[in-house]
């Protein structure tokens, strides 16, 4: 295996140069004679990037040279087809990432061609706005999003390895500065603060003491009293709610498309203790509830008895409720000031938009001392709230624990003889 510089000069006059790598593999031709190979890059650096990579896949057996691989855009097929097992929404969001953010870039680029520095300078342009080649523009990605395809890209060639097509995957190769880019995302990531991603105890009395309708005084109630996610309050059923024991179990949720599936892990069937109040509200809502013939019965389902559309949840349930509450906030121009109405009135909107931030008031009400909260600790949080790992609620929910620092609390800590 060696590496030489080649030089000529073009029809116009000009010198060029290129670096070449000679290799050859196991394989043997027609005649018996070892296979050889060659590779031409711009940049000395890249093609003893390729060497050493080579020597190690060569030595390994799970080279595979240029020639005989496949694109990018053909592995992403691959891949995308070996997805039949996934929910319907991942493999729609895989589609999507391969479609709109790989394809663009890298979709030409045969898999062993991929190296560390072109994944690098793909990442940048999607950071960046940078149009892929076609393209007359094209929107900055979020650093959010840009890890998210980097993923898809990652599953895609780690498809590739276990089908032969290509002998190893470069973004599992991407070690350099790993320590410094985690420490980078840690700091970006913003935490979870009470009056701006979490509703304070005042706006959901506000939300539950302004909704009239026993539909939605329960719906709200289970939310941040049990801590259900959205999907899973969505295919909650009757049966699954013991009135006797006060305890729901979570068993099923519906996706986006309104279809009903097991729950996001193992860890989210769970069973959740159900407060007296929420309990009473349920009871008073059974009685309203519609049914559907030959279906689940649903304990939130449309009017016709079959599950309810996210949406409709959000836009016809919660913000409506926001607003009616009156926790809401300005909307505000492109320059950042109020915006008012033909009448000069301010504008608003509801303050919160999401489902998942009733789920949040329920974490932080969990973790909150009595009388105001129910003091669990970390662990039983997350068996509550049905995360897959401790690790998960710890990282989104552990800022919020109550700090032994007030003044009551202190001076009992210390004692009488200190």
């Amino acid at each position: 295996m060696s590496i030489r510089k080649r030089t000529w000069t073009t029809e116009s006059g000009e010198e060029r140069s290129a670096y070449v790598v000679q290799y050859s593999t196991a394989e043997r031709d027609a005649r018996g004679k070892r296979t050889r190979h060659i590779k031409t890059f711009d940049r000395k650096k890249d093609a003893e990037d390729f060497q050493a990579q080579v020597r190690i896949d060569v030595k390994k057996g799970v080279h595979t040279p240029t020639s005989r691989s496949i694109t990018v855009e053909e592995a992403g097929d691959l891949w995308i087809d070996g997805c039949g097992d996934l929910e319907r929404s991942s493999v729609d969001q895989y589609r999507q990432h391969l479609k709109f953010h790989i394809k663009p870039y890298l979709g030409a680029l045969k898999l062993p061609a991929l190296t560390v520095a072109i994944v690098r300078d793909w990442q940048d342009k999607l950071r960046n706005g940078i149009p892929a080649p076609g393209q007359k523009e094209a929107e900055p990605r979020s650093a959010a999003m840009v890890k998210k395809v980097t993923t898809s890209l990652s599953s895609l060639l780690s498809d590739a390895l276990e089908r032969g097509k290509v002998g190893h995957n470069v973004v599992r190769s991407m070690t350099a500065n790993r320590s410094r880019k985690r420490k980078v995302e840690r700091r970006q990531k913003r935490k979870l603060v009470i009056g701006r991603d979490i509703p304070e105890p005042r706006e959901v009395d506000a939300l539950l003491q302004q909704t009239d309708s026993k539909r939605w005084h329960a719906f709200f109630l289970t939310a941040v009293r049990c801590g259900l996610r959205a999907s899973e309050l969505r295919g909650l059923r009757w049966q699954d709610v013991d009135f006797k024991k006060s305890e729901l179990h979570v068993r099923q949720r519906a996706d986006r498309y309104n279809s009903i599936g097991n729950p996001k892990s193992a860890d989210s069937q769970r069973a959740v203790p159900i407060p007296p109040k929420t309990l009473a509200a349920l009871k008073a809502w059974k009685l309203q509830c519609p049914k559907a013939d030959g279906q689940q019965h649903l304990v939130f389902p449309n009017g016709s008895g079959k599950v309810e559309a996210h949406s409709n949840i959000i836009e016809r349930g919660l913000i409506p409720a926001w607003e009616k509450a009156g926790i809401t906030v300005p909307v505000l121009d492109e320059k950042g000031k109020p915006e008012r109405d033909a009448e000069g009135r301010p504008v608003v909107k509801a303050k919160y938009t999401g489902a998942h931030s009733l789920r949040h008031f329920f974490a932080s009400w969990c973790l909150a001392r009595p009388p105001i909260g129910l003091g669990l600790n970390l662990k039983e949080l997350s068996e509550r709230i049905g995360h897959a790992s401790i690790q998960i609620t710890i990282d989104t929910y552990a800022h919020l624990i109550p700090r032994a620092d007030h003044h009551e609390e202190l001076a009992a800590a210390e004692g009488e003889f200190g």
